[in-house]
């Protein structure tokens, strides 16, 4: 498999903009655990290989374990979560699957998320998974090969 051509992000120098996004995200006060394991989840569903191979290993860097990583597709029925990572869990795939219904983001889902994260928190995590789209959109739409560098 080859790409299509080299990452957009690197063609337009958009690189240090989205670096600065990410900054951002992490400031928000959002555990960082959830955001990984949200950028984990929307790649899974978006089918990012590049992105789901980042972010397998980034949460592995950051002491994520085996169990948990193994089992977030799986989150619903796996006992490794907690209720506040379950709740990003959920925002992050109603997000995810915005095309698939006609409310993007369910009230019982955006309850239950602000009932574990404040609204800083809460932007941390939805831009979290806005830049994880324009991740994934970015690398499925140009090929770019898992583990390849930008």
């Amino acid at each position: 498999m080859k790409a299509r051509m080299t990452n957009p992000a690197t063609v337009l120098d958009a690189t240090p903009a989205i670096m600065n996004l990410y900054k951002a995200i992490h400031s928000s006060g959002a555990p960082a655990p959830a955001l990984e394991l949200v950028h984990l989840r929307v790649s899974q569903i978006n089918g990012c290989a590049p992105c789901v191979l980042s972010g397998f290993q980034t949460a592995r860097k950051a002491g994520e374990s085996d169990e948990r990583l193994a089992t977030v597709s799986a989150w619903r029925e796996a006992p490794f979560f907690t209720d506040a990572e379950r709740a990003a869990l959920a925002l992050a795939e109603s997000c995810a699957r915005q095309a698939d219904t006609g409310d993007c983001v369910p009230d019982p889902v955006w309850d239950d998320a602000a009932d574990h994260f404040d609204e800083k928190e809460l932007a941390g995590i939805i831009t979290m998974i806005g830049l994880t789209k324009l991740f994934n959109t970015l690398n499925a739409a140009t090929r770019q090969i898992a583990g390849a560098a930008w």
